[in-house]
C-alpha cells in the first residue's frame, strides 16, 4: 500500500533531516547518519510487510532492547512521531494511509519509552 521500497526510501530520506534538526532527537543520533538511515530503510521495509531485509542482515529486530541505551522519553517519542508524520507527507503518503502508518508506528514508539 505504501508503494514499495522506493516510497520507504523517500520516507527515510525525508525523515532523518528532521530528526537531526530536532533539539530533542538530534543529540541521540551520530553525525554520520547514513548507516542509521539504511537500517531504518531495512526495518521499515520489513515492518510494513516487505522483504525481511533487517532480520536477514541483523537478526531479530529486538527494537526495544536496541533502544535501551538511549534515554527515550514521552516527549522524544512524540517528537519522533511528529517527524515521521511530516516525512510521510513530504513523501506523498495520503490520508487515510498516512494516519494508518502513524498509528502502526505509535505502538513501538511508545514501547521504547524507558525514562521519565
Amino acid at each position: 500500500m505504501l508503494g514499495g521500497g522506493e516510497t520507504i526510501r523517500s520516507i527515510v530520506e525525508a525523515f532523518y533531516p528532521r530528526v537531526q534538526r530536532n533539539p530533542l532527537l538530534g543529540p541521540l543520533f551520530p553525525e554520520d547518519i547514513d548507516p542509521v538511515m539504511e537500517k531504518q530503510y531495512m526495518f521499515l521495509s520489513q515492518f510494513f510487510g516487505g522483504p525481511s531485509l533487517y532480520s536477514d542482515a541483523y537478526g531479530h529486530p529486538m527494537m526495544r532492547a536496541r533502544h535501551l541505551p538511549f534515554p527515550v522519553t514521552l516527549e522524544r517519542a512524540e517528537a519522533w512521531l511528529s517527524c515521521m508524520g511530516e516525512a510521510l507527507t513530504e513523501a506523498g503518503v495520503q490520508e487515510p494511509l498516512r494516519s494508518m502508518v502513524l498509528q502502526r508506528l505509535s505502538g513501538p514508539a511508545m514501547h521504547f519509552i524507558n525514562t521519565q
